[in-house]
């Protein structure tokens, strides 16, 4: 029998807030938290604006040493975690940490730690590498760190799967709990790109925006979008068996419904030109939860501002959803967050949860110019309030990944 599933903590670093409240408040205002690039020199590149998360201080959550010794995706995933099992009020429990699995996923992982020890190895020589040159570069010591800080004795698995890492994290952490692997799961997803190689990678693929104005870079189903904005970022969810959730008193912030995940194996980094990936995802999502798409009040899109993703996302957002893709609220958060890569899926489900439990749905910004190709309702530049009973967050990624989960509103 396959048993409920609860969110009881959520946990939030952005570029547009340190908190969850924060961040929500923030893009329900329709805050830009796109801004020039600070973390390194970026005078002289061609791309110089990024979504960074701003004026954080981490000592406020870890201890100096332990900073020092880890890498920035993993000191925002401590931040997020911290956030999200205070929450949850966790650690005021005894539970089986056997029973409680981390599920914390990362498109990259170090690659701060990558960047700066190759250039040590190639100035200075390979025995001048740091011995946390390899801890601090693999994606599963995000969630280890989490799990050791935590005591979660469970699975610790990551999922990396580019830009729908966070989103199958959550996916996956949903399955194990819901039949009966897991009692508990911290789950999400972080990512810190921002440096010469990030940045440059995605500049040499032409995957971002060239603008290099604030304003008007991340522009998601306009048509003037180009490219996306990189970003970084950290989201944390603490789900739950819903008795176990009972038992110990926890909040019960939205119940997790449904899940899909579809490979389109179509190309490397283009998405399926028929959207059929993603309509299976989609499809699979709202079949897990039993629902009809006409019951979904607000789908967060994956919505990156580029040509390809935005046309073919909601080509197959019409054809799962049918004539209900014209009814439900849709909005890329993305449009002031920019694209936090594998921590994105986090970032923007927090912001679904948020939206499902307040009723105000946050806007796409920046929104200008229609394009036949995105006809849908995306929000377009303000606000609104809906009050629905499910939600749905998309995320797709590089090498064809299409993920698609779903919360139900819980009634006070």
């Amino acid at each position: 029998m396959k048993r409920r599933v609860v969110v009881t903590g959520m946990g939030l670093v952005s570029p547009v807030g340190h908190t969850v409240k924060e961040s929500f408040n923030h893009l329900v205002a329709g805050k830009n938290g796109i801004d020039f690039i600070t973390l390194f020199d970026a005078s002289n590149d061609k791309v110089k604006i990024a979504g960074e998360v701003k004026n954080l201080n981490f000592e406020d959550f870890i201890d100096r040493k332990e900073i020092r010794r880890a890498d920035r995706v993993t000191n925002l995933a401590m931040v997020a975690a911290h956030e999200a099992v205070t929450q949850a009020n966790f650690l005021n429990h005894t539970y089986n940490p056997f029973r409680v699995g981390t599920f914390v996923g990362s498109g990259i992982g170090g690659l701060n730690t990558i960047y700066e020890e190759t250039k040590t190895a190639v100035e200075r020589g390979q025995d001048r590498i740091s011995p946390f040159f390899i801890p601090n570069s693999i994606i599963n010591l995000i969630g280890a760190k989490i799990g050791i800080k935590y005591q979660a004795k469970g699975p610790n698995l990551p999922q990396v799967s580019a830009c729908s890492a966070a989103t199958n994290s959550i996916g996956e952490a949903f399955k194990n709990i819901r039949d009966g692997y897991l009692d508990a799961a911290i789950t999400g997803g972080a990512e810190s790109p921002i440096n010469v190689i990030g940045v440059g990678g995605f500049s040499s693929l032409k995957a971002l925006n060239f603008s290099n104005d604030p304003e008007i870079a991340s522009v998601p189903f306009d048509k003037r979008r180009s490219g996306f904005v990189m970003a970084e970022g950290a989201g944390i969810i603490i789900l739950e068996e819903y008795e176990h959730a009972m038992k110990r008193g926890a909040p019960i912030l939205a119940e997790m419904v449904g899940y899909g995940t579809t490979s389109d194996a179509f190309h490397m980094t283009a998405p399926d030109d028929e959207a059929l990936g993603i309509t299976e995802c989609l499809k699979l999502a709202l079949q897990d939860a039993q629902i009809d798409p006409s019951k979904i009040g607000y789908i967060n899109a994956h919505g990156t501002s580029t040509v390809l993703n935005d046309k073919l996302e909601t080509l197959g957002i019409k054809k799962a959803f049918g004539k209900d893709a014209y009814h439900v609220n849709i909005s890329s958060t993305k449009s002031m967050t920019g694209h936090a890569l594998g921590a994105a899926g986090a970032i923007e489900t927090i912001a679904t949860i948020m939206a499902l439990i307040t009723g105000d749905i946050p806007p796409t910004i920046h929104y200008q110019e229609p394009d036949p190709d995105c006809d849908l309702n995306y929000t377009p530049n303000i606000s609104v309030h809906r009050d629905m009973d499910y939600a749905m967050n998309i995320n797709i990624g590089f090498g064809g990944q299409n993920a698609a989960i779903i919360f139900k509103k819980v009634k006070s």
